[in-house]
């Protein structure tokens, strides 16, 4: 598939997506929609994703451990033609996730040199067992260890996805405002121009008709110059900043889109400018539960125990008792009297104990001092990472509620410098100023409103900046 141009694909799907509708050819494409697209279709946001199907295939790896396991042994000795020995096994081997191990098999043997413990009935014998740990393995072991690593794997790429989304959407909302503040600009440089062609046209008029000096002319079409050139600037921009705006949008087959002239940001005089209705602290409190930054330290604080206490339990002696129930055949009842079972697990059976301890645990407090000192590292970390955190909540709100006032005292500004220019053009008509003070008195409404429009960009960014370092743009 080509390059598509974006336009066409919201047109065709705008009721999905929710834009509003501007004449016959121009949405709106709100920040809302465009993170919508950034989240389905960016290839950082698939790649996000790529992170849950990695925390299931952990699991299921490390869930093997616990599977049931067919096994077979045989071994045979034929020579000088004759058969020394043929001995086999097999059966079915189930792990418990209390480090149990229950055993179900059958054994043959035969043969002219056989060990006499080698010994079988003549139908071979079936066996039912049991391993248990009483000492080392009892309360974890590696194969628990690792299904709880995996488990908390999946929380951990669970916070590195937020965290890779909330910085995705961050650098999408700022060129997402940066676009809106060049087309909120260029609306103002469109006006100016076609106010000051219309002043013009009116001025060289009254020229014509001698009601005004030629040097009137000759300045307003300084500026009508001045301000083609303006616009000039202001659409090559607007331009720019849409190709920036490009860069975050992808089409689901992986394809690039570009932003046309059929879509436009939202008017920056027509939003709200309010402050979230959570406060700093309120914000410092949740991001330190559910920042996916902080959720990473916590996440690996946890794996730590899990490495902790993995470690302490290798200073345990090693002591494993294995008990096997033994049939003749497949007749478990051999042996039984005639008044019950009394004498069946007294005699029928096979059982063995295995111990082991290292005396030094050299190597066991060595890995019990690293985990802790891993331990220490990470809470570090944590305490660092929070802090963090909660300057920048407070260093954003502070700056979101410096350009709120901003854009109340810019407002205020552009009110009073619009009452200046009626006043002007009035003294004019009445021959009291001169089109020097108009284009004067415009020139600075203009400026205030291209600085109004900045002001008002500067705050959304900055308040899609606060969700950012609250953890929540990735939510």
């Amino acid at each position: 598939m080509t390059r598509s141009i974006l336009a066409v694909w919201i047109f065709l799907s705008w009721p999905l997506w929710g834009f509003a509708q501007e004449g016959d050819s121009v949405r709106i494409f709100t920040q809302k929609a465009f993170f919508s697209w950034v989240l389905d279709n960016h290839p950082v946001a698939r790649q996000a994703r790529l992170l849950d199907t990695q925390a299931e295939a952990l699991e299921r790896l490390a869930r093997g451990g616990f599977d049931p396991k067919l096994y077979a042994d045989w071994s045979q000795k034929s020579f000088d033609k004759k058969e020394y020995f043929a001995i086999g096994e097999g059966g079915l081997k189930i792990p418990t996730w209390y480090g149990v191990e229950a055993k179900a098999a059958y054994a043959i043997s035969d043969g002219l040199y056989l060990n006499p413990e080698r010994n079988l009935p003549d139908a071979g014998q079936a066996i039912l067992g049991i391993t248990a740990p009483l000492g080392r393995g009892l309360v974890i072991d590696d194969r628990r260890a690792a299904l709880q690593q995996a488990k908390l794997m999946a929380q951990a790429n669970e916070a590195e996805r937020r965290a890779l989304l909330n910085d995705l959407l961050l650098d999408a909302a700022a060129a997402y405002w940066e676009w809106a503040v060049a087309y909120n600009q260029l609306q103002v440089q469109e006006q100016a121009l076609a106010l000051t062609q219309v002043r013009f046209d009116g001025i060289v008029e009254n020229f014509i008709l001698g009601d005004k000096p030629a040097i009137d002319t000759l300045e307003t079409l300084i500026l009508l110059q001045t301000r083609r050139a303006d616009l000039i600037d202001g659409r090559i921009a607007y331009r720019n900043a849409g190709l920036r705006l490009s860069n975050f949008l992808w089409d689901e087959a992986g394809n690039p889109l570009e932003v046309t002239g059929r879509l436009r940001p939202e008017l920056l005089a027509e939003l709200p400018v309010q402050l979230p209705a959570l406060g700093p602290q309120a914000l410092r409190q949740a991001a330190s539960l559910t920042h996916p930054d902080i959720r990473k330290y916590q996440v690996k604080l946890s794996q730590l125990e899990v490495d902790r206490k993995l470690a302490v339990e290798q200073f345990k002696p090693r002591l494993d008792v294995e008990y096997n129930f033994l049939g003749d055949g497949t007749n478990f009842l051999y042996g039984a009297n005639d008044s019950g079972l009394g004498n069946l697990f007294s005699q029928n059976y096979k059982w063995g104990l295995s111990f082991d301890f290292p005396i030094l645990l050299r190597k066991e407090r060595g890995k019990l001092q690293l985990t802790k000192l891993k331990v220490l590292d990470t809470e570090y970390g944590l305490q660092q990472k929070q802090l963090e955190v909660g300057n920048k909540i407070e260093a954003y709100y502070n700056e979101l509620d410096n350009l709120r006032q901003q854009i109340a005292i810019s407002a205020d500004n552009v009110q009073n410098y619009q009452a200046l220019l009626r006043a002007e053009v009035q003294k004019f008509d009445y021959g009291e100023s001169s089109i020097f003070l108009i284009n004067t008195r415009e020139q600075k409404l203009i400026d205030a409103e291209l600085k109004l429009a900045a002001l008002r960009g500067k705050f959304f960014k900055n308040l899609a900046g606060l969700e950012w370092a609250a953890g929540r743009l990735g939510e």
